[in-house]
């Protein structure tokens, strides 16, 4: 029997059946699911039995899996696999982490509305994130269509963010919040890079914001001209019109394209509640600038 998909949204979000995903996949499968991926840019497969290893040979379909950015900072004990996104509320018994934990106060930032690893010289194509354990209440996901927003805005906006170039770092999503705990060897791994503020996808021929959290200062712009450009880009592309809030089901995967999504979580009470989330992230091709043709100098 063939995957079925059916739209959640008309062409933002879609889910998947008839297909179980710990295991190899037929050639058709997997093509039937990269259309499907290219078209909505958001898959939901309802229960997937998963471990970390067969979620983590899914994921490989896909592309190369990234390192979790917890392995820059040596004293940290990992909980899961280093290709494994921790982005729960448990240390590594298992327990529920402290209000004070390091790890809580860093993954707090991921309330904010972001695209993962747009940090990264390398940024992320996509990421595939399944629910192990979840709280009975609160603790959504939110995700923001940036192909939507992106055609969405006037003319003379883009025109105006044609070929420009904004810094991107964790540690600037983090100051937001007040989170300043990094050591030298996070710094340096997480120095900013570079990334366009519009690109076009290579497989859909569409363009879309790329924007986040991490982003701040824009080259060749006024810091508080920047950060005003980039909150009102913000603001237009989370209007509700453009955003898919997702209700989490034990053993949901959902699948995002981190070059044309943004997505935050939601709050919960994560000092009452075990939420055990475990998310694969493959590498894009390429730095977005060399995408877009543009030759950008590091800084």
């Amino acid at each position: 029997m063939p995957i079925s998909v059916h739209a959640v949204t008309p062409d933002f979000v879609a889910e998947v059946g008839d297909v179980a995903l710990n295991r190899p996949l037929a050639p058709d499968d997997l093509t039937a699911i990269r259309a499907a991926f290219t078209k909505y840019a958001i898959l939901i497969f309802p229960d997937q039995d998963f471990d970390d290893e067969s979620q983590l040979a899914f994921a490989r379909n896909f592309g190369p899996l990234e390192t979790t950015v917890f392995k820059a900072r040596k004293d940290h004990k990992l909980r899961l696999h280093e290709n494994m996104a921790d982005v729960g509320n448990l240390d590594s018994e298992n327990r529920v982490l402290a209000a004070d934990n390091r790890q809580r106060l860093y993954n707090l930032g991921n309330r904010l509305w972001h695209t993962d690893s747009s940090f990264k010289r390398l940024p992320a194509y996509c990421s595939m994130l399944h629910a192990r354990s979840i709280p009975p209440i609160g603790g959504q996901t939110e995700y923001a269509d940036m192909r939507a927003a992106y055609d969405a805005l006037p003319e003379t906006t883009k025109q105006r963010i044609a070929g420009l170039v904004a810094e991107h770092s964790i540690m600037t999503s983090r100051a937001k919040l007040g989170f300043k705990d990094f050591d030298e060897d996070e710094r340096r791994a997480f120095a900013p890079v570079p990334q366009v503020l519009a690109r076009k996808l290579p497989d859909s021929g569409r363009m879309s914001l790329y924007i986040a959290s991490h982003a701040g200062a824009i080259r060749g712009m006024a810091d508080g001209e920047a950060r005003k450009l980039l909150d009102e880009l913000t603001a237009h592309a989370t209007q509700r019109q453009f955003v898919y809030s997702h209700r989490w089901r034990v053993k949901d995967l959902v699948i995002w394209d981190n070059r044309c999504t943004m997505h935050r979580g939601m709050e919960f009470d994560d000092q009452r509640y075990k939420r055990d989330m475990r998310r694969a992230t493959v590498s894009d091709v390429a730095p977005t600038c060399e995408q877009m043709g543009l030759a950008v100098a590091a800084e």
